[in-house]
């Protein structure tokens, strides 16, 4: 945090009320630089990851710039995956508070284009998505972008390294000339410069320290054999006893083979990827966030929006060859102040990417003697576990209406339930392991806002 308060900038008021009742006061490294260079209308070249407070960043200015008396799309935030475009069009929605009638808009793919079509004809002020949805809806003319005045391009590296550049092209080319753009990236590859030059008139750049406190976090390496990696894995999961963990993994593929030897082993363990489902997807992320599972194993790519508070540690299952990538991704642990882990294996052929992250990083780290394998060690389970729900916001159905459902006459503790998470046609709730099966027939038996739902647990 910066000492400078968000009442240093000539916001209007009600707009600062509201970003006081959400607790934003002071503002952020990057928002301290960036917001000024927004308010005053210029392009942007912002350098920020994950977690630094980039969503309001761009978006108080973005609200500010918009005519709420035209439904014309006037604002575009473009990003890399679903899960974070749900994540900036929450917070958005958050910021937007302190007025009226602001319709954010969410276009993905995974979903059904159908009712996103449905949506656009009632007009949008901003519209945060995906580039190959809006693609989509380019194509069938359902969304037009001639009266756009803002572009955001969020995560900008990550859409590259997915292969959107000529997407984003072409997306930004159905946009006015006259129009302020602001990207947004963890780094600046060769790619991001040819963007950048492409398609911001002027830019500022502003970049805020990427590293983090040494103190922060506190990094173990291990050097390890190919064919003995998944013991080496289970001896370091034993020794240090992680209550939760992000495991990073550069294939897909071994993204399985680690989930399957966790789970043999007794650790309640899911990899997303890819190749997932839309929905398996979402399922697999409310449960870690919601403390009902204890592992996730993930490539760089399908962890892109992930967002979870207080996460203890992060493990490098394969080391990344790029030393900044590295670094963002045990940004995710020691977040806030508090203290994080991060547990790295590599191989002596890998030795020179060690060397790139103390290079990176300007320290050196010894390497961490490989414990013994424990076989009397049995994980933990997971202290809640997730309900699915078959009804959601197209149901009418609230988080209020899932608590009171459970916690009525007779019902369980409301400080046994946990997370509850609201999509268009199903709804998760966590609830304490220990009762949920009272839960889950308490929900079942009964009736949320006057209607019968199917109820499973994950």
């Amino acid at each position: 945090m910066s000492d400078t308060c968000f009442s240093n900038l000539n916001l209007p008021k009600p707009m600062l009320k509201n970003l006081d009742h959400l607790g934003y006061k002071q503002m952020t490294a990057i928002q301290e630089k960036a917001l000024p260079e927004v308010l005053r209308g210029n392009d942007l070249i912002a350098k920020a990851k994950t977690g630094s407070g980039k969503t309001a960043a761009f978006g108080i200015g973005t609200l500010l710039n918009l005519n709420l008396r035209s439904f014309a799309t006037q604002a575009l935030v473009l990003c890399p995956t679903r899960e974070l475009a749900t994540q900036v069009a929450n917070e958005l929605r958050k910021l937007a508070r302190f007025t009226e009638n602001v319709k954010i808009l969410t276009l993905c793919g995974g979903q059904s284009i159908g009712p996103q079509i449905g949506s656009l004809e009632h007009g949008a002020h901003i519209v945060v998505g995906t580039p190959g949805r809006i693609k989509d809806h380019l194509r069938k003319k359902t969304l037009r972008l001639d009266k756009a005045t803002t572009v955001v391009l969020d995560e900008a590296d990550r859409m590259l390294d997915m292969g959107f550049a000529d997407d984003i092209r072409d997306i930004i080319g159905q946009t006015p000339k006259k129009r302020q753009t602001l990207l947004f990236s963890a780094t600046y590859p060769k790619t991001i410069a040819s963007l950048s030059a492409d398609i911001l008139n002027q830019p500022i750049t502003v970049e805020v320290e990427s590293t983090h406190q040494q103190s922060q976090i506190e990094q173990h390496f291990f050097e390890i054999e190919k064919e003995n990696k998944l013991e080496n894995l289970s001896a370091i999961l034993a020794q240090f006893k992680p209550e939760f963990a992000v495991i990073f993994c550069n294939m897909k593929q071994t993204c399985n083979d680690v989930q399957q030897h966790l789970k043999s082993l007794g650790y309640s363990a899911k990899a997303i990827h890819g190749d997932l489902e839309q929905r398996d997807r979402d399922q697999i992320l409310v449960q870690f966030a919601n403390r009902s599972c204890s592992i996730l194993i993930a490539t760089d790519v399908a962890a892109r929006g992930l967002d979870i508070n207080d996460l203890p540690c992060v493990i490098n299952y394969d080391l990344t060859r790029d030393a900044e990538i590295h670094t963002h991704r045990i940004g995710r642990t020691g977040r806030a102040g508090k203290q994080g882990m991060a547990l790295n294996l590599y191989q002596p052929s890998e030795a020179y990417k060690v060397a790139s992250i103390e290079k990176y990083l300007d320290t050196e780290f010894p390497v961490t003697e490989l414990p013994d394998a424990d076989p009397n060690y049995q994980p933990n389970n997971p202290p809640m576990a997730t309900l699915a729900i078959a009804g959601g916001k197209k149901n009418k159905v609230r988080p209020g209406d899932i608590l009171g459902a459970l916690t009525g006459d007779a019902g369980i503790q409301g400080n046994q339930v946990g997370k509850i998470n609201v999509y268009d046609f199903a709804a998760y709730v966590a609830v304490e392991r220990k009762v949920a099966r009272k839960a889950a027939e308490r929900l079942s038996q009964g009736k949320i806002k006057g209607r019968k739902f199917k109820v499973r647990r994950l």
